[in-house]
């Protein structure tokens, strides 16, 4: 084991068995490195990597504290893994997100409160007439994010949040070169808000399942050989069309 990974381990065995808890400070470095048996420089380079990942917090002039450790904030990391992958590799985390979103869809169909249900339902009919593309994406990653919080599970939930934004583009390019992405869109979103306030979690869990396979299928076809994407450069659209109308 290279010497920065074992000192990453045995911070992390120390947070795991809870001698260093959440919004805890570590020792002074000097102090650390005796204790666990490691130079200061190896010491300086894991406390470096365990704050990229949001497990530490480096306060310049103040100390290294533990963050809260919370899901959302651990899992914020894999945006940027996604942000780095080239279109092709995007595909396999769509489908992560086919096997993720409709669990977590059903599990909203059992959980989610009438109150949010009402409001999940109001921003279904917040889109308006002629919304550009960008506009249609951010209406579904709100609408994709208030189901998957609906689920009740927090893990869940911050996992489809980093599979979910980073993927957009493709969202975007599908809205501009399909026909008929955006009524399919709308047509797929109400089926699934209706399995939800209908407490459907079956339907719901089907319907979330063809709303994304639907994107993971156009993807894959576009970077095909002679697809509308395969041949843009630096992924780009190979063409943009006007924005299409609800």
């Amino acid at each position: 084991m290279a010497v920065t990974d074992e000192a990453i381990t045995k911070i992390k065995e120390m947070i795991v068995r809870g001698e260093l808890r959440p919004g805890d400070r570590l020792p002074r470095e000097p102090d650390l490195a005796e204790r666990l048996g490691l130079s200061r420089s190896s010491l300086r380079e894991a406390v470096r990597a365990l704050a990229l990942i949001h497990v530490l917090d480096v306060r310049q002039g103040d100390g290294t504290y533990v963050t809260s450790l919370q899901p959302e904030r651990l899992l914020s990391a894999l945006e940027f893994v996604v942000d780095l992958h080239r279109d092709d590799t995007v595909l396999q985390f769509l489908e992560v997100r086919r096997i993720l979103e409709p669990a977590a869809t059903a599990m909203a169909a059992a959980a989610m409160p009438e109150e949010a249900v009402a409001e999940l339902r109001r921003h279904l009919e917040s889109l308006p007439a002629g919304a550009s593309p960008d506009e249609l994406v951010a209406w579904d990653l709100e609408l994709h994010r208030r189901i998957a919080e609906g689920s009740g599970n927090r893990v869940l939930h911050s996992l489809l949040e980093s599979l979910s934004g980073p993927t957009h583009r493709a969202r975007v390019w599908r809205a501009l070169t399909q026909t008929g992405a955006v009524r399919r869109t709308m047509d797929e979103h109400r089926a699934i808000v209706d399995a939800i306030a209908t407490r459907q979690p079956d339907v719901a869990r089907s319907w979330a399942t063809v709303h994304v396979a639907g994107v993971e299928a156009w993807l894959r076809e576009a970077l095909a050989p002679g697809g509308e994407l395969s041949g843009a450069p630096g992924g780009a659209p190979a063409r943009e069309e006007p924005p299409l109308s609800r």
